[in-house]
């Protein structure tokens, strides 16, 4: 069953050698995506999920020991999901468990072996829920380390302009992620999240998901809209 969960912004920007010289705008988020973790260790898990949206060619699982990086955005810089292997990987991580693998490594994780699922940002919340009722099921404690971006819509230089409806999505998103309202993640609107480019509505409902029945409570730890993307991170436990 599920015994804690970190929720992160999975942004390339997030890893300073990505942002350089704008890297300190991203501190505070850095910081809580830290303090997020360290809850995930103090449940002493006997498996830790991470799971973050992707692509079609990045969907699907990720064993312990996957290898990512960020040479797509101009830094040769590698990361290992976990335990390095000693093998070449079979395929490389999404962008989102990239930025994943590189928390835990900044962390030093070592509490409980990883594995990592890439999820499909079209799914339809039905299929999320199922896929994290599954995943609460590889264990008897697990952890999920869930990561994905609000809105990103959020001023006029965003990433998709300025639309009035991104504030209030990203609101109701920060308060049902620090409450832990498992019932609320699980009611966001896909069509919604959709059209203000929110990548992480899948991730956040296969959370809801794995949550079910497990009485978690929640804590928002960060809250902000850098670059017009709104950043959310929240610890349950």
């Amino acid at each position: 069953m599920l015994v804690a969960a970190a929720v992160c912004p999975c942004p390339p920007l997030l890893v300073p050698e990505v942002a350089a010289g704008a890297a300190p705008e991203l501190d505070a988020a850095r910081t809580a995506c830290v303090d997020a973790l360290s809850v995930l260790a103090a449940a002493r898990p006997d498996r830790l999920v991470v799971v973050g949206p992707a692509e079609q060619s990045g969907r699907g699982p990720y064993p312990e020991g996957t290898q990512g990086s960020f040479r797509g955005f101009g830094v040769d810089l590698g990361v290992t999901l976990g335990r390095d292997k000693g093998a070449p990987s079979e395929r490389a991580l999404p962008p989102s468990l990239a930025v994943a693998a590189w928390l835990l490594e900044r962390t030093g994780w070592s509490a409980a072996p990883i594995e990592g699922l890439g999820v499909g940002e079209p799914l339809a919340a039905e299929r999320c829920i199922e896929v994290g009722r599954d995943v609460a099921a590889r264990a008897e404690r697990v952890a999920l380390l869930v990561m994905g971006d609000a809105s990103a819509c959020r001023t006029l230089k965003a990433p998709g302009y300025l639309d009035e409806r991104a504030e209030p999505f990203d609101a109701e998103v920060a308060r049902a992620l620090g409450a832990a309202d498992v019932a609320a993640i699980e009611a966001l609107d896909a069509e919604l999240a959709y059209e203000l480019k929110a990548s992480g509505r899948g991730v956040w409902q296969v959370l809801a998901g794995a949550a079910e029945g497990a009485g978690l409570s929640g804590a928002l730890l960060y809250e902000d809209a850098p670059y017009g993307v709104g950043y959310v991170v929240a610890a349950w436990s």
